[in-house]
């Protein structure tokens, strides 16, 4: 089978549940051939070594029967770095590269050491990110789930900081002492009663999808913990579900002394980061 054929097949499997369906069978050929998706546009007549093209059939399968192509392919691409994927984990998504850039910003403006925590990890994208980015940084990273924890080390030692990035299989911050200076968390977000409406659900962990009763009952409890674990202008960064932004910011505003509370949106203009920042009315 030459190059052009499998790309042909392959987009008319994925079309059916894709509007990428082009794009996706050349990301997956290339995979397969530990190439380039250029160097597959430039060689349509290329012949596929048999074994190469049983694998990439059967990868095709997989796609076509619904299975999430980042879980085909065993990585996605998060802050312009590979990470390790895998059904125990959320795909990594492009609008949580808003809470990296705005914890980055942070870190990279204080003196010393920072002493930062990601809670709900999952993959580990957000966590390995900060640690790789800001070397003035002791990152440590929670997750309920062992098998996130075990994904998320494997991908701080792919990316050279599993000395720097302390994981914990942990509820929250159970288990954690101290203060921090920044803490990260993308935690469920979705109302239960949706979950059953979205097709992520259907492939992806629901424990790191079900927020619970109006998708806020994680975060809650998260913010009802941070009185005493933000250090002085400390930085909480929370991503939420649009909608969430006044109750979390009065419950925030509530519960810890001297806060100052943000709502920031995304490029699409949703709610997307709740900031948290104790006792300083510096911007994040």
């Amino acid at each position: 089978m030459e190059v052009g054929e499998a790309l042909r097949r392959a987009q008319r499997a994925f079309a059916p549940m894709s509007d990428s369906a082009a794009s996706d069978a050349r990301l997956l050929l290339a995979d397969s051939l530990q190439t380039t998706t250029t160097w597959i546009l430039a060689h349509d007549r290329i012949v596929l070594p048999r074994a190469t093209a049983s694998e990439f059939e059967a990868r095709v399968g997989r796609r076509a029967a619904g299975e999430p192509l980042p879980y085909v392919l065993g990585w996605w691409e998060f802050y312009g770095r590979r990470f390790a994927v895998n059904p125990e984990v959320l795909i990594p998504r492009p609008e949580t590269e808003l809470l990296v850039e705005t914890a980055l910003r942070d870190v990279k403006g204080r003196d010393g050491m920072a002493r930062v925590v990601d809670i709900g990890t999952g993959s580990g994208c957000v966590a390995v990110t900060l640690a790789v980015e800001a070397s003035a940084c002791d990152v440590f990273a929670t997750d309920l789930s062992l098998g996130a924890v075990r994904t998320a080390r494997a991908n701080a030692n792919a990316h050279g900081v599993d000395g720097r990035l302390h994981l914990v299989q942990a509820d929250l911050l159970e288990g954690l002492a101290g203060e921090w200076d920044i803490l990260c968390a993308n935690l469920p977000y979705l109302p239960s009663a949706r979950i059953g409406q979205v097709a992520a659900a259907q492939r992806e962990p629901v424990m790191a999808l079900d927020g619970g009763v109006g998708g806020m009952v994680l975060t809650r409890r998260l913010i009802q913990s941070l009185e005493g674990r933000l250090a002085l202008g400390g930085l909480a960064l929370l991503e939420i579900d649009e909608g969430h932004g006044a109750d979390l910011s009065a419950l925030a505003l509530n519960t810890i002394t001297s806060g100052v509370v943000e709502v920031v949106h995304d490029l699409a203009g949703l709610e997307r980061l709740l900031v948290i920042r104790r006792g300083s009315a510096h911007e994040a």
